[in-house]
C-alpha cells in the first residue's frame, strides 16, 4: 500500500490511529454528547479505523447502541491480535470504493486501469476520497464531489507536512481521467 494512501486514510479517518488501542474514547464521548444535543441525529462520527474494520467485517451498518458496543469490543480484540500495519492493510484492502469495488487494488484497476503502485498522488488521493461516503463521492455519478474531497484531503496532507507544496499543487492541477 503506498504511503500516501495510509497517510490520507489516517488524516481523514483516524488521526490517532497509531496512539489508541482500537477505540478513541474521547471521540466516542464527544459523538454521544453531539447525538444527545441533536436529539438523536448523527452529526459526527467516532469510529476509529479499527472500529470501522470491525463493523465492515463482522457486523452490520445498522445504527444501534448495541452494534456500537459490539464494534468497540471487537476493535479492542483486533488490536490485541494484529499489528497496526496489518489492521491498516486489511482495512484498505476491504473498504468499499463504490461501483462494486472493494479494496484499493480493485478500485485502482476499475477506475484507472492501473495497478495501485502505478497511480499518481492525485489519483491515489482521489480514490481515498471515495470510502467516506461512496454514494456522495461516487466517481462516476458525482466526480465533482470526489475531486472536491480529493482537494480537501490534499490540503490536509500539505498542512500536516505529509506532502510538499509542489506535490500538493501538482496533484491539484492534475486532471482525473477515469
Amino acid at each position: 500500500i503506498p504511503p500516501a494512501v495510509i497517510n490520507a486514510i489516517i488524516i481523514t479517518e483516524d488521526k490517532k490511529f497509531f496512539d489508541h488501542q482500537g477505540v478513541d474514547y474521547l471521540a466516542n464521548i464527544r459523538a454521544a454528547i453531539a447525538l444527545i444535543k441533536n436529539k438523536g441525529e448523527i452529526t459526527q462520527g467516532a469510529s476509529t479505523i479499527t472500529q470501522q474494520l470491525a463493523r465492515n467485517v463482522f457486523l452490520t451498518h445498522e445504527t444501534t447502541y448495541e452494534r456500537k458496543i459490539r464494534e468497540i469490543f471487537i476493535a479492542q480484540e483486533l488490536e490485541k491480535i494484529y499489528s497496526k500495519d496489518k489492521i491498516m492493510e486489511f482495512y484498505v484492502n476491504n473498504i468499499y470504493f463504490a461501483n462494486g469495488y472493494y479494496g484499493i487494488l480493485a478500485a485502482a484497476d476499475g477506475y484507472f486501469g492501473k495497478g495501485v503502485n502505478q497511480l499518481s498522488l492525485s489519483e491515489l488521493i482521489f480514490l481515498c476520497a471515495i470510502p467516506n461516503n461512496p454514494g456522495r463521492y461516487d466517481p462516476i455519478e458525482h466526480k465533482e464531489n470526489t475531486i472536491e474531497r480529493r482537494d480537501r484531503i490534499l490540503k490536509q496532507m500539505y498542512e500536516n507536512g505529509l506532502i510538499s507544496y509542489s506535490d500538493y499543487k501538482n496533484a491539484l492541477n492534475e486532471p482525473i481521467k477515469l
